[in-house]
């Protein structure tokens, strides 16, 4: 019995300090981030295609996944709404999920598992097969030309895709609305944008700009970090994406409860 307590009491130690670790990792790889962001010359081009890598070609997922989640939000809410008498506020109660919570949060969640893992498992295999000390030799900076870069990336293109994502999810509910009515797209719309107000939109997007960051950073830094060749990539892919969803999600809370202190909900 004792020596199954100490082996419990072990695991917990080392599980304990592998988070701190990884904490003190993740806090240092964004002091780094910052230092090498800020200071010129900036990589503009890569941006740009970092931009196209993460943003452009995620389109399609993105907005198949928030087409269907309309759809579906409105299914199952309408015969609840109908039964009580509120299937007018249909549209209304749609566009308020969607904008407010479904659509940033579901689609950093896509992002993360997408995203996260490619930029940790392109990273990763180059730090293996040793690019990135190639590039150190050569007189570039790896950190600024491949870190950073896919950080400003996500940053920015994780924003673009929600509001993309919103549009998409509106238009399914929109469908979703028509299967068993026939509801007109002005009437549609038109209670969907009277829903809508400047508290419900902007704690929304600002959140979207922590998520990308967030998602960016946690495939950077376990991708760059990667170690025991192969094995270890694949292992900075799984645990890149465990983590920044679990980040998204938390970021997503504090950033409610924040927005709830202000007033804004």
């Amino acid at each position: 019995m004792a020596a199954e307590l100490n082996k419990r009491k072990t695991l917990f130690s080392k599980g304990l300090d592998s988070f701190f670790e990884g904490c003190a990792e993740l806090a240092g790889f964004t002091a780094q981030v910052f230092k090498e962001g800020i200071k010129p010359p900036y990589e503009f081009r890569e941006i740009l295609s970092q931009c196209y890598e993460i943003g452009i070609k995620s389109f399609i997922l993105v907005g198949v996944t928030a087409f269907i989640l309309g759809l579906v939000l409105v299914m199952q809410s309408r015969p609840t709404m109908v039964e009580f008498g509120a299937g007018s506020f249909l549209p209304a109660m749609s566009s308020i999920s969607i904008v407010r919570e479904i659509g940033p949060l579901v689609t950093a969640l896509i992002c993360a598992g997408k995203i996260g893992s490619g930029i940790s498992a392109e990273l990763g295999s180059m730090k293996v097969t040793e690019q990135i000390d190639a590039m150190e030799v050569s007189g570039t900076n790896p950190f600024k030309y491949l870190v950073a870069t896919r950080i400003t990336a996500t940053t920015l293109m994780i924003p673009i895709l929600t509001v993309y994502a919103d549009c998409i999810s509106l238009m399914g509910a929109f469908t979703g609305s028509n299967i068993k009515d026939q509801v007109n797209i002005h009437f549609f719309f038109n209670r969907v944008f009277e829903a809508l107000a400047y508290k419900d939109i902007v704690p929304s997007f600002t959140k979207t700009f922590f998520f990308g960051f967030a998602i960016g950073l946690v495939g950077c830094t376990k991708g760059y970090n990667s170690k025991k060749g192969t094995e270890g990539v694949g292992k900075a892919a799984n645990a890149s994406v465990v983590i920044a969803m679990l980040s998204v999600i938390v970021i997503d809370m504090v950033v409610t409860q924040i927005s709830s202190m202000l007033g804004y909900l």
